[in-house]
């Protein structure tokens, strides 16, 4: 692949990582789940090296608390990341179950984090379910959130379920991870296409056909879609080449690629 990432700025805006001492687990953990394998470590180094094949400039990085216990922890471990990095922004993590979800809200805040990552099938709760309401209420207006959509075995993450969250909390900014929905594209054209919110191209250019991914993103607006590897499923090279092949302007490869979070997230 001739690379091109010398013309073009690159924001990556979906990458997980995880401690150095945890991270073949869970990484294990997540190619099993689905059924996959793994690229990444889903070390910092890891990713630092699988990005500067294609240059990556800034990334965005996080991780998703299992357990109400983990929310603190992680919290704390990606500042400490994003603060000894200066070309990386961090999510925190939030859980349903945790207590005072709005102190945490305010610390995460207070350490530098610039938003929220939720993984419904890994944190075992329902986009829409009752149990979910504090925590969308308690980031309205504050801090963006950046969700996983889509799964080939159940519905806890369809794009209808997002819709009605969205209907509740017209404040909320939200990433839309996979094109909306990850294998549950026709879902996503059908009930977040259109709506105000971003979408990632993360773990979906490798399943769409690129005239589709294109339609999705004209259909969408080139300026809410937003590039992600989803570090350490795909390598970085894999992505961008996946990416490329997408008839897409120079001025929509800008936008997606890195005008777009840099605006959201006020980086340079």
């Amino acid at each position: 692949m001739m690379l091109l990432n010398k013309k073009f700025k690159i924001f990556d805006i979906h990458a997980h990582i995880y401690p150095d001492n945890i991270a073949e687990k869970a990484v294990k953990n997540i190619g099993r789940y689905y059924n996959i394998e793994m690229y990444g470590k889903g070390t910092v180094d890891g990713l630092l090296e699988s990005g500067r094949q294609i240059g990556v400039d800034r990334y965005l990085v996080h991780s998703s608390a299992t357990h109400a216990g983990q929310v603190k922890s992680i919290n704390d471990y990606i500042a400490g990341v994003v603060t000894s990095h200066s070309n990386m922004i961090g999510f925190g993590t939030l859980h349903y179950d945790q207590e005072d979800i709005e102190s945490e809200v305010e610390r995460m805040i207070a350490l530098g984090l610039k938003g929220v990552k939720l993984h419904p099938e890994f944190q075992n709760f329902v986009i829409d379910e009752p149990s979910m309401m504090p925590v969308y209420k308690a980031i309205a207006g504050k801090l963006p959130l950046l969700i996983h959509m889509g799964d080939r075995n159940k519905d806890s993450s369809s794009p209808i379920r997002l819709a009605r969250v969205l209907d509740k909390f017209p404040d909320l900014v939200v990433i839309a991870a996979h094109f909306g929905g990850y294998s549950m594209w026709e879902d996503s054209r059908k009930y977040l296409l259109g709506r105000n919110i971003f979408m990632d191209t993360s773990s979906s250019l490798a399943f769409l056909d690129p005239a589709e991914a294109v339609d999705m993103i004209r259909n969408h607006g080139a300026g809410k879609f937003m590039f992600g590897s989803d570090y350490p499923m795909w390598t970085h090279k894999d992505e961008l080449d996946r990416f490329f092949r997408l008839d897409l302007s120079e001025a929509e490869r800008e936008a997606i690629l890195y005008n777009n979070a840099a605006k959201l997230f006020g980086e340079d």
